[in-house]
């Protein structure tokens, strides 16, 4: 492409003179031609209208018409002439050829003195007649007849007319042969520009071929340039730019191969070291998880009993920091998973009426231990989302706006947005606020306004963080907008759409927001660890279940044969034996032939474990278990039957 441009340009460039120089000798020549051509023709008939006229004297003057009817006859026959006439000195024709008719004979009668013109491409002219006299003295030594225009009366006179086509046609054959000899004058330039641009263009293309091989990362030897080549000594140095840049390449794939050689084993180190604290990060948080967990449950149980002041007094900083701790492990809990990648979103319809009544009944208590005032509309609405995702999402703004809400209320509500294609579920409250300059760092991990001194019990800083994380998995989006001393609002918006069957949960099943009477319950309990079982059954005993506690599976299915109608299943994962949780809960269900409702208890945080709980259909609760919780749980286990599938709790 780039050789086509140069020697084109060169072309135009050589050319393009020669062309000009061509066109102006052309015209030149073509001029010069054309007017000795007109000169020629013009002298041509006058020299003819001259014979005519000296050859008619003796007929006019002796009035011979046969005589002058021989010399215009004769006259005829000269190229290009198309008519004579011969007229007296009265204009009377004496003879006369070519011409139509008579009028146009005697058109030209009254004209005496010489005359040219040019009319439909022929030329007239008339030549007078006069007498000449010749010397009888000595006839023999006379030179020349001499016309006597002494006398000024002529003869007659004789008017000629000769076409222009022959003249025209010389001249158009001057033309064509001036134009075929410019014509080859510029064909014969731009044969020696293109000689000429082939030697200067191929150097050039050389140089630009190898430049793109280097381009390309090609620097194999070339072929050395001939010594007369014009761009001989650009094109060695392009060869010793190649030779250096090969040299380089190589010496960086070297260093590259190196570098990764050494990356590739500080890598294969950091996994080792990542699976060596992953696995004591999950042996210490199950063995950390499991006293938390029975701790938390005998606090429970603690604080349902009759107490004094001073011992109530103790008993609640107990359970306030059971309460901080194991906020401290549910925050480290779904950080972990949401950097494991271990939340996997299951996209369904959310009835976010059913799901803001939830919120109220586990954090109601917590708000009015406050003092405060805990307000959810009721919302007709139905979005698409991940149940127990947004819920925790959800949860945990409330969570933070009772933590920062000294008095008044803290409300969640719903309401369309987005022109009907969303919903916003706001949370509202009458706290301390954020400052405008915080607004972007409070969605950072460990970071907290307000609380440089690290108070414990106002959380560690994970709750936003947490939030907006799991919104990103979700694709919803968090808006916040507040200001100091005037409340907060946390704003969430997911998509909206129509409720399924035309109905909501609710009003489907109205139980699931009725108070639960828990008496009458039968609960299996299987958990090897003494404290945690101990704790788990005075926890339910509590709350009016018959439980019935087991050790191992061998215990437990001789307690299910005896006692084969129990209400739900509560397992612990790590059994002490061949069979885990999900093992013995499968094994129990096919013992006593029917689908009893289940839950899972673990300290473990492995991402597979969640994933084998979830594809089971079996409620995974992480360790340590708030008796909230718990008895939420346990709620929702007691009203479904064993047609209708679980719900995917974490």
């Amino acid at each position: 492409m780039m050789g086509r441009t140069i020697r084109v340009r060169m072309l135009w460039a050589a050319t393009l003179p020669v062309a000009l120089v061509v066109v102006a000798v052309v015209a030149i020549f073509w001029w010069g031609a054309k007017s000795d051509l007109d000169g020629a023709h013009a002298v041509r008939v006058r020299l003819i209208a001259r014979q005519v006229a000296q050859a008619s004297e003796f007929g006019v003057f002796s009035g011979n018409r046969a005589l002058l009817q021989g010399v215009v006859s004769g006259a005829m026959r000269e190229p290009d002439v198309v008519a004579v006439a011969v007229y007296d000195s009265a204009g009377t024709v004496m003879a006369s050829v070519g011409f139509p008719n008579e009028s146009s004979v005697q058109a030209f009668a009254g004209q005496r003195a010489s005359l040219e013109s040019q009319e439909q491409d022929v030329d007239s002219i008339t030549q007078p007649m006069v007498s000449t006299t010749v010397p009888l003295n000595d006839l023999f030594e006379a030179d020349a007849p001499h016309t006597d225009m002494a006398s000024g009366n002529p003869l007659g006179h004789v008017v000629v007319r000769v076409s222009r086509a022959g003249l025209m046609q010389r001249e158009k054959t001057a033309l064509l042969l001036a134009l075929g000899v410019g014509l080859a004058g510029i064909l014969c330039g731009a044969w020696i520009a293109i000689r000429m641009g082939r030697r200067v263009v191929q150097p050039i293309l050389d140089v630009s071929q190898r430049i793109q091989r280097i381009g390309r990362g090609d620097f194999s030897p070339q072929p050395r340039a001939a010594a007369f080549d014009p761009l001989h000594e650009m094109q060695e140095s392009l060869e010793q730019m190649a030779r250096r840049l090969a040299l380089s390449r190589d010496d960086l794939r070297r260093q590259v191969d190196e570098v990764t050689h050494e990356l590739r084993l500080q890598k294969e180190q950091a996994e080792n070291a990542t699976i060596a604290k992953t696995r004591f990060l999950a042996a210490a948080s199950h063995d950390l998880r499991q006293p938390t967990h029975a701790i938390g449950l005998f606090a429970g149980r603690l604080g349902q009993l009759p107490l004094d002041p001073n011992m109530r007094r103790v008993v609640d900083n107990l359970e306030a920091s059971v309460r901080a701790l194991q906020d401290l492990l549910d925050g480290l809990l779904d950080l972990s998973k949401l950097e494991a990648g271990a939340v996997q979103v299951q996209l369904a319809p959310v009835d976010l009426g059913q799901m803001l009544q939830a919120i109220r009944n586990d954090l109601e208590v917590q708000a009015a231990d406050k003092g405060l005032r805990l307000r959810v509309r009721p919302s007709p609405y139905w979005a698409l989302s991940d149940r127990p995702v947004l819920q925790r999402i959800v949860m945990n703004l409330t969570q933070n706006a009772i933590r920062y809400t000294k008095k008044g209320t803290v409300l969640i509500s719903s309401r369309p947005a987005e022109r009907g294609n969303g919903i916003r579920i706001e949370v509202w409250d009458s706290g301390i606020g954020i400052a405008p300059e915080h607004h972007a760092t409070i969605f950072t991990e460990f970071f907290q306004v307000g609380n440089t001194g690290r108070d414990r019990t106002q959380g560690m800083g994970l709750g936003l963080n947490i939030v907006q994380r799991s919104a990103q998995i979700l694709g919803h989006t968090i808006t916040l907008r507040s200001e100091v001393g005037c409340g907060t609002r946390f704003t969430v918006t997911v998509p909206r759409i129509e409720a399924p069957g035309g109905m909501s949960a609710a009003q489907a099943d109205p139980r699931l927001f009725a108070a639960y009477d828990f008496t009458g319950q039968t609960v299996l309990l299987l958990e090897d660890d003494d404290l945690a079982r101990s704790a788990m059954v005075e926890l339910l005993s509590s709350w009016g279940c018959q439980v019935m506690a087991a050790s191992s599976l061998t215990l437990a299915s001789t307690l299910l044969a005896a006692a084969p109608d129990v209400s739900v299943i509560v397992s612990d994962f790590r059994l002490g034996e061949a069979d885990d949780g999900l093992g013995a809960i499968f094994k129990l269900r096919a013992q006593a032939g029917r689908h009893i409702p289940a839950c899972l208890v673990s300290g473990d945080l492995d991402g597979a474990l969640m994933q084998m709980a979830r594809d089971a259909g079996i409620t995974l609760l992480h360790k340590p278990v708030r008796p909230a919780k718990m008895r939420s749980l346990l709620r929702h286990l007691f009203n479904n039957s064993s047609a209708v599938p679980e719900p995917r709790l974490h």
